[in-house]
């Protein structure tokens, strides 16, 4: 049963699409490479973990795998502003990536903050 409403599987499918295009914009030297392992590691990670969600078979694993995304999409808005910041990432795409990135987390914090409250309510 998908729990996933709107296009928010959509959404991230594209957001991890610009991650690897972003990384490839990173120097090519130690820096870059190790920054690049980080930033395409968490920010592919989102989405995978979303559709984990997506099919978990209880509201308690469904909370648990959005949690592990919105953690996984903090950490990959983290990557981008620090490549930005760094001047090893142009601001675009950069700060593109970095805004959905924080879109995409408040969506999930706000998910996970539903879920719990109904889990929560449940327990009593």
């Amino acid at each position: 049963m998908a729990r996933l409403q709107g296009d928010l599987k959509g959404r991230s499918f594209e957001f991890a699409k610009g991650i690897p295009y972003a990384s490839d914009a990173l120097p090519n030297n130690v820096k870059g490479w190790t920054l690049a392992r980080q930033l395409i590691r968490s920010g592919t990670s989102f989405g995978a973990n979303l559709r984990e969600a997506d099919n978990a078979y209880t509201e308690s694993d469904f909370c648990h795998r959005c949690n592990v995304a919105r953690k996984e999409s903090s950490e990959t808005q983290y990557w981008i502003e620090l490549c930005v910041e760094c001047g090893v990432l142009p601001q675009n795409p950069g700060l593109k990536l970095a805004t959905e990135a924080d879109e995409l987390t408040r969506v999930l914090s706000a998910i996970v903050k539903k879920v719990q409250t109904r889990l929560n309510r449940g327990s009593k």
